[in-house]
């Protein structure tokens, strides 16, 4: 009878130890910043990512007020040039490190996926002050490559189904102002990697990088530089992130207004939603590479699917996976880093939907803290995971 209950309770031993340590090692975090901790960490680049990284400032400082971080959102290609040169803890970028950019940054350098959001078509039609103006992936192509240039088009206004807009650019013989990034944008690689996709001839003339030759318009600074242009131009339109859509006002007072998109399948014109730009990425995160591997390639534009919004990106952090190399940078100071940076892919994300960026799917914030879990200083990990 006891060798029978002692088999018994070794039985019952195996089947639920594996659980438990599973279960304590899934629920493993780095450790936080303690009370005395006192860092400031200096990071910069993604304009598209600014609204959301702003918010993580601030709420992490106030569980860690020790813990200040200086964010400046200088441009995705600023951003990959001053991490390159190991001038900043990290980098945000929405375009993934090209070959070129590889070979010059950091051997290892960990792209941390931290974001999704969705890139709108912003207007400023005087006769057309609401959302909803129509637009195919080929026309916006058209008039960025100049072929389209007045809003009265017959190519615009036969994709409208709403009368009153239908009527207002029939009405309308003004050219179209283009407004356009003037400095290295991970906004401009995601849009111009959308128009290559759905144009040929705009995939042979200019192609897409942070920075392309644009054929017309005028250029502004960061996403908040076009809006601004777009908000005082009428007649203009500009490609911006979806937040500084929502977020700015038209010179008449009315909030800003952008185009719906036909989406890949050619079945609906689409709004920028969380839900229609979740639906963009869906398919995508099983596919994504590791932290440290090549994500040149990855792409969510122009996703299959009924609901899939046809503009939109991941937004990325660029870290050192060799913290001692970085001016500054010590032991205590680099575990800190590494908490914040998971604290930004887990409890951050749920400030995202209010901002309207999609919250990280769980299969990719398992990327991200294995990527994470590489950090090193002088040779020895931080943190390890699971």
């Amino acid at each position: 009878m006891t060798k029978k209950i002692f088999l018994g309770l070794a039985l019952m031993l195996v089947l639920i130890m594996p659980t438990t340590v599973l279960s304590a090692r899934a629920e493993s975090a780095p450790p936080a910043p303690g009370d005395s901790d006192k860092y400031n960490y200096n990071a910069g680049g993604s304009t598209f990512a600014f609204p959301i990284i702003d918010k993580w400032r601030v709420e992490y400082n106030k569980l860690y007020p020790g813990i200040t971080l200086n964010y400046q959102p200088i441009g995705s290609g600023a951003g990959i040039k001053l991490f390159t040169t190991k001038k900043i803890d990290f980098a945000g970028t929405d375009a993934p490190l090209q070959s070129k950019e590889i070979a010059k940054a950091p051997k290892g350098t960990l792209t941390i996926p931290e974001s999704i959001g969705a890139i709108v078509i912003a207007y400023n039609l005087p006769g057309v002050q609401k959302n909803g103006l129509l637009l195919t992936g080929d026309v916006i192509a058209k008039i960025y490559l100049g072929q389209i240039s007045t809003w009265n088009d017959p190519q615009i206004v036969k994709l409208q189904t709403d009368p009153t807009i239908a009527k207002a650019l029939q009405a309308d013989r003004n050219k179209i102002i283009l407004v356009h990034r003037s400095d290295g944008s991970g906004t401009t690689f995601a849009f111009t990697s959308y128009l290559s996709q759905v144009s040929s001839d705009w995939s042979g003339r200019i192609g897409h990088s942070t920075s392309v030759p644009w054929p017309s318009g005028m250029g502004g600074p960061g996403n908040a530089g076009v809006a601004a242009i777009v908000k005082k131009v009428p007649e203009s339109m500009g490609y911006i992130e979806l937040a500084y859509a929502k977020t700015n006002k038209l010179a008449s007072n009315i909030p800003m207004t952008y185009a719906y998109v036909q989406n890949h399948d050619k079945t609906a014109f689409l709004d920028a939603t969380v839900d229609t730009t979740a639906a963009a990425a869906s398919g995508a995160a099983p596919l994504l590479p590791s932290a440290d591997g090549v994500w040149s390639t990855v792409s969510i534009n122009n996703a299959p699917g009924p609901n899939a919004y046809p503009i939109a990106t991941f937004t990325y952090l660029l870290v050192n996976p060799n913290l001692e190399q970085l001016k500054g940078m010590d032991k205590e100071k680099a575990q800190d880093l590494v908490h914040m940076l998971y604290w930004f892919v887990t409890d951050g994300q749920k400030y995202s939907t209010k901002l309207l960026y999609v919250p990280l799917p769980s299969t990719v914030q398992e990327i991200d803290k294995k990527g994470i879990s590489e950090i090193k200083f002088n040779g020895q990990q931080l943190w390890s995971y699971p």
